[in-house]
């Protein structure tokens, strides 16, 4: 099955800003986009044609939806340019206004222990929600700059901020953080994801470099942090440099995947500083990965991510696609003993 992929029918009509599997349902993918939709999918297996992908609701935004999640089987959330955050009902498409921001919500995690979603934003808040209570929005906490990416792994929630900063909570402590970072790499943040073990995180950014970090600050564990340059290739003697649009974690064996404007994705094995594997090459930039929660799908958007401008949006492309991908044993590390 590796290598088997298919587009996902009725994609978006303009950039994807972000896929993100459910975390208990392998076949449930949400896809947020510039065009102010977040659309639920129940993805088949159309490469072999035994069960078809079909999109199973939509929502609609006042404006480009830069962020989405899953709560559970049957919610969601979202949140974007309009500023507001979305609690969205799948089973009778519907969307009910939790909150909101006063700038957009960039990125938003689910915490199934908290019971909320945390949301960032540009306006440099995290802001917890819970829709069951009478008010939802439950804090506010502010931090240094404006906010691009969060992710969350157990009760570790590490905050990618303007400025090359980082903010590492307990989220069960929310009044400050358990560590304040500036990035490994030189220039800004583009992308973040959690090591599913809990152990670290790696971050990427607009230069075409990745860094793998740890978050015990003994001196021992700070050693084995590191950065390596990707996503770039030399043509005619120039050397070209891409942004690193997304990380993605393997669920089981905790490699990562990464992916850039380049239009390639790669799987690495960060333990032993290696690429496992680069897939074949999109025809346009790719904007957001994610593994499924068995591991044995990735979801791959591809589509203009702007990097040159509304020059770039000129050229006759590709439209925008959600990609499945089936995954194989190029995602395991060599010496894997599971």
């Amino acid at each position: 099955m590796a290598d088997h992929q298919f587009a996902l029918p009725s994609p978006p009509i303009d950039s994807v800003s972000k896929v993100q599997y459910s975390p208990t349902n392998p076949n449930q993918l949400l896809v947020s986009s510039w065009d102010t939709t977040v659309k639920l999918y129940d993805v088949g297996d159309d490469a072999t044609g035994s069960r078809m992908s079909e999109q199973k609701c939509k929502f609609d935004h006042r404006a480009a939806v830069l962020a989405c999640c899953f709560s559970d089987a049957e919610h969601g959330f979202s949140g974007g340019l309009d500023t507001t955050v979305r609690y969205l009902d799948f089973g009778n498409e519907k969307t009910n206004v939790v909150g909101s921001h006063s700038d957009a919500v960039s990125s938003m995690v689910y915490s199934k222990d908290l019971n909320a979603l945390i949301s960032a934003s540009w306006d440099r808040t995290l802001r917890l929600f819970d829709p069951r209570a009478p008010t939802p929005e439950q804090s506010s906490h502010e931090n240094p700059e404006r906010i691009y990416h969060i992710d969350l792994v157990n009760n570790t929630l590490v905050v990618a901020m303007a400025s090359r900063l980082f903010h590492i909570f307990d989220v069960r402590n929310m009044k400050e953080p358990s560590q304040q970072r500036e990035s490994s790499l030189k220039y800004m943040t583009r992308s973040l994801a959690c090591m599913l073990n809990g152990e670290g995180y790696a971050t990427a950014s607009v230069e075409g470099r990745i860094a793998v970090e740890y978050f015990d600050p003994s001196p021992e564990a700070q050693e084995k942090k590191y950065a390596f340059k990707c996503h770039r290739q030399t043509i005619d003697g120039v050397d070209h440099v891409w942004p690193v649009n997304a990380l993605a974690f393997h669920p089981i064996y905790n490699t990562f995947a990464s992916a850039g404007s380049d239009g390639t994705v790669s799987v690495w094995d960060h333990k032993i500083k290696k690429r496992l594997r680069q897939y074949p090459k999109f025809n346009n930039p790719v904007s957001s990965i994610a593994f499924n929660c068995d591991g044995s799908k990735l979801a791959i958007a591809s589509c203009y991510t702007w990097d040159e401008g509304e020059q770039g949006a000129r050229v006759e492309r590709e439209r925008p696609q959600v990609w499945i991908k089936s995954v194989g044993p190029e995602v395991k590390p060599k010496d894997w003993q599971g």
